[in-house]
């Protein structure tokens, strides 16, 4: 299982992912799987046990998430 966090904007996704690593959470960019979202976009893949932290981090920076995601690989 992996986690991904959505975005509306690109910027935003690489902000996300920034302020994650910073903080010691691993994140790295990635498209959004097809059974997501028909359109091109990013979003940030980071792990799953991390979510409360994540969000936080999210809330804390103002950053715009669209969504949070589990998928079954």
């Amino acid at each position: 299982m992996s986690c991904l966090a959505t975005f509306k904007t690109t910027s935003a996704a690489l902000m996300f992912e920034r302020v994650c690593r910073s903080s010691g959470i691993p994140a790295r960019i990635a498209p959004v799987p097809r059974k997501l979202s028909s359109s091109c976009g990013l979003a940030c893949e980071y792990p799953c046990d991390k979510r409360e932290a994540v969000e936080e981090i999210a809330k804390e920076k103002k950053i715009q998430v669209a969504g949070y995601h589990e998928i079954d690989e």
